[in-house]
């Protein structure tokens, strides 16, 4: 059984989205979506400035397996990048919600009606054992 953070949003593409102490929004893809994909090899990211639109493809995640698009949750502008992906890609399999959050964005509007938009985490729940 996947975990999933009852403290996080989601999206219908498997990515969730935390708020920050400092209101940015940080952004990863589920445990889910990790052991879907396999071991992942390559993780590529938007460089900090970005400006990123929600529901656009903002990244990619190849795996021995395949290789997947990253979809932006919100629209926002990319203000960090988890650098360490570049060297430990497996960082996303091992520690999906922790160590391998991909980008932080701060938001072009409202952080509650952007996160209205998401999935609580009952809802994705119900998402992925519909998927399994």
């Amino acid at each position: 059984m996947s975990e999933v953070k009852q403290e996080l949003w989601y999206t219908d593409e498997h990515e969730w989205v935390q708020r920050t102490a400092d209101g940015t929004l940080r952004i990863g893809i589920t445990d889910f979506a990790q052991h879907q994909l396999g071991d992942i090899v390559f993780v590529e990211l938007p460089g900090v400035g970005t400006t990123i639109e929600q529901g656009a493809e903002v990244g990619t995640i190849e795996s021995v397996k395949t290789v997947s698009d990253l979809f932006a949750p919100v629209a926002g502008t990319v203000m960090k990048v988890n650098e360490a992906l570049e060297s430990t890609p497996e960082m996303v399999n091992e520690s999906p919600y922790e160590k391998g959050w991909m980008i932080e964005v701060e938001l072009n509007n409202d952080v509650e009606e952007a996160v209205g938009k998401l999935l609580s985490a009952e809802q994705y729940e119900q998402l992925i054992s519909d998927e399994q």
